[in-house]
């Protein structure tokens, strides 16, 4: 693929969805996928963190990120947020993993 990807952690579903959906009206990028964080075995006092992807240009992934995570500071809080530029072949392979 080798486009950027845009990696940003958020608190629940609703808040991934509000994200995703910013993050897509504000610049030309593509969910890749949407990935649940909580281990399995945590406790009900962990809330459910997820990780949206997004795949496009550096300067979309950023733009994209950028409101994603205004978005998601309006609903359950960002946890962090990352872009790879140019991931290489074996981090595109961990890329398609998904807990989803």
């Amino acid at each position: 693929m080798n486009n950027a990807v845009g990696l940003l952690e958020v608190y629940g579903f609703v808040t991934a969805f509000a994200a995703a959906d910013a993050a897509c009206k504000a610049a030309n990028v593509t969910i890749e996928s949407f990935d649940r964080n909580r281990p399995a075995n945590a406790d009900a006092e962990i809330p459910l963190i997820i990780l949206v992807k997004l795949r496009g240009s550096i300067a979309d992934v950023e733009a994209a990120l950028d409101a994603g995570e205004k978005a998601a500071n309006e609903h359950g809080g960002v946890i962090l947020r990352h872009i790879i530029a140019k991931p290489m072949e074996d981090t595109e392979k961990m890329l398609q993993i998904s807990a989803i």
